[in-house]
């Protein structure tokens, strides 16, 4: 069935105006945003193919790429990228300041501006936060993608930025894939190792928090960073 052979109050646009976009279904959201149909399909049929297409559903979207997308029919590079436009803006929303420039002060600050855009990643990647003497945020790095070690994260990549912006601190936050925010044996012996070098680099590191799926751990909450 065509969206327009839809009651006019059912049809996604017109409910979303008449009821609040609030009362939109995930696949009337996405609907939307794939904008057309094809011959045989409708618009709210390809976005239910999309959407069952990943075994975590909604969430499966944060890390899908072009490719798997595009595989899948009725999906080419233009309904794909408008997805994955959608999504991330999304992540950026959730990562945006509300006004000027943010200010950090716990770790629960951290993980917020981190988890929508790591906790359904891939792959592991590691960012460092740089922040000024008043703890306000100077910018947001990325350092590698990889399984986290000491031959990815060389403290000779992970400080250079933050010396040549002068920050005073940094806080770094990598992710698992797998969605267990626990520490490995591994992430304790770098941060150890990242502890020390930013002491002889007179830059402080904070904290470094692990991204999980909704979950997060805080080295320094967890007693590994004095």
């Amino acid at each position: 069935m065509q969206i327009k052979s839809l009651p006019e109050t059912e049809r996604p646009v017109e409910k979303a105006c008449s009821r609040g976009i609030e009362t939109l279904s995930n696949a009337e959201l996405l609907a939307m945003i794939i904008h057309t149909g094809t011959k045989n399909k409708s618009a709210i049929g390809l976005a239910e193919d999309v959407l069952s297409a990943f075994p975590e559903g909604l969430g499966g979207l944060g890390a899908c790429c072009l490719q798997e997308l595009t595989a899948l029919d009725g999906i080419g590079n233009t309904k794909a990228c408008r997805i994955l436009g959608a999504v991330e803006l999304g992540k950026r929303i959730a990562a945006a300041p509300v006004r000027g420039r943010r200010a950090i002060s716990s770790s629960d600050d951290i993980a917020k501006l981190f988890m929508e855009d790591l906790r359904y990643a891939r792959k592991e990647h590691f960012k460092s936060l740089l922040l000024n003497a008043k703890g306000d945020i100077i910018s947001i790095e990325h350092i590698s993608t990889g399984e986290l070690s000491s031959t990815v994260v060389h403290p000779r990549e992970v400080f250079s930025m933050a010396v040549r912006k002068s920050a005073a601190a940094v806080v770094f936050v990598h992710n698992h894939p797998s969605g267990d925010a626990r520490p490995s044996e591994g992430d304790v012996e770098t941060t150890r190792r990242l502890v020390d070098c930013g002491s002889l680099l007179g830059i402080r590191v904070l904290d470094h928090i692990i991204i999980g799926d909704g979950l997060f751990s805080s080295m320094r909450e967890m007693g590994y960073i004095k």
